[in-house]
């Protein structure tokens, strides 16, 4: 199914969706399309790295009517009660709430076995006990570990080198048993390094790219973990939201029950990404041209090469990433310098 038969099929027939991590980074955006869509949508999320101005945002940019359709419950996945009730009445479930970081997951181990394996239990119980039909969740591509055969197909030996990796890789395996053992269907998607809009830049386990950019604008001193040259795969929220409607939506039998890399299929280096955001914030603040970063020892359980072969997912799904890393920094520059209040090329804040 095209996203376009998507959004007429969606449009023509409203459903009730649960959208749960629905204030973090990719939930916001899973809330902002499916209100903008006119669906009923359940809105979960315990602000632990979710925000309050992530849901102004989004109630800022559809109409009212639109986010009159919006029920949020302030809970927490790990509370069995508050995932019953978020999924009562609902007809999907987005899966989205989780600790998502490597390092955090180092450091405390029983918090990461909480909020991704629990946490992702308890809302399969929940959606089954509502009559939810199919439910979607992030898995991560943290889940092959340091495997050299590139680029990753769904079938490659799996490896967790964390916490972490190893909670999404046990929520892979209940999604299985319970699609065999009681019929609801689950479509995991394996999410290489997402980056857009509303993507947290704070705090010691801040994905790099905004961390980057705002660094930049700021004047801040900057790292990198290891040599540079580690690669990764970089996918655009707009693209895992296009992803998340086509598995939620298909009607095609072999695409059910299945898990997908969802990625550009595009690898770059550290280095090549620090040259290429520079190179954005610079066209509109040149100091940033100056911005030389410091190599830091490599973090346990990084995975050192990541590169996504999305074929099932175009085939089966009818997946099509559109917009890439150059697209996709241009306009987050863009979002950044606005969001800091910065403007032109003066520095001026």
């Amino acid at each position: 199914m095209s996203e376009d038969r998507v959004v007429t099929q969606l449009r023509s027939n409203p459903r009730t969706w649960v959208v749960t991590g629905a204030a973090g980074f990719i939930g916001s955006h899973l809330v902002e399309a499916l209100l903008a869509l006119d669906q009923r949508v359940h809105g979960l999320d315990d602000f632990s790295s979710g925000h309050c101005h992530n849901l102004e945002q989004i109630r800022a940019g559809v109409r009212a009517e639109q986010w009159e359709r919006f029920r949020f419950t302030q809970g927490d996945v790990r509370n069995f009660d508050d995932c019953l009730l978020v999924c009562a009445g609902a007809d999907r479930v987005l899966h989205h709430a989780a600790l998502c970081s490597v390092p955090g997951s180092i450091a405390d181990p029983l918090l990461a076995h909480a909020s991704n394996g629990t946490g992702f239990v308890n809302m399969l119980v929940a959606a089954r006990a509502a009559g939810v039909a199919r439910m979607v969740f992030a898995t991560s591509s943290a889940v092959y570990g340091d495997n050299p055969a590139l680029p990753l197909v769904e079938t490659a030996k799996t490896g967790p080198l964390s916490p972490y990796a190893a909670s999404k890789l046990l929520d892979e395996v209940y999604a299985e048993v319970f699609s065999r053992c009681y019929g609801i269907e689950t479509m995991g998607l394996r999410y290489f390094n997402v980056f857009g809009r509303r993507q947290d830049p704070q705090g010691a386990y801040a994905a790099v790219i905004p961390r980057w950019i705002t660094g930049m604008i700021r004047g801040q001193s900057l790292h990198i973990n290891g040599d540079g040259e580690t690669t990764r795969d970089f996918c655009h929220v707009g693209n895992v939201v296009q992803a998340n409607l086509l598995a939620a939506t298909t009607d095609t039998p072999a695409a059910l029950n299945q898990v997908y890399n969802i990625a550009t299929g595009a690898q770059v280096t550290l280095n090549q990404l620090y040259a290429r955001i520079r190179e954005q914030v610079a066209s509109r603040l040149p100091e940033a041209r100056r911005a030389v970063p410091e190599y830091l020892p490599f973090r346990p359980g990084d995975v050192r090469h990541s590169w996504a072969d999305v074929d099932k997912a175009k085939r089966l799904l009818g997946y099509r990433p559109a917009q890439d890393l150059t697209d996709g920094l241009d306009e987050l520059v863009g979002w950044y310098f606005n969001t800091l209040g910065r403007c032109g090329h003066d520095g001026a804040s």
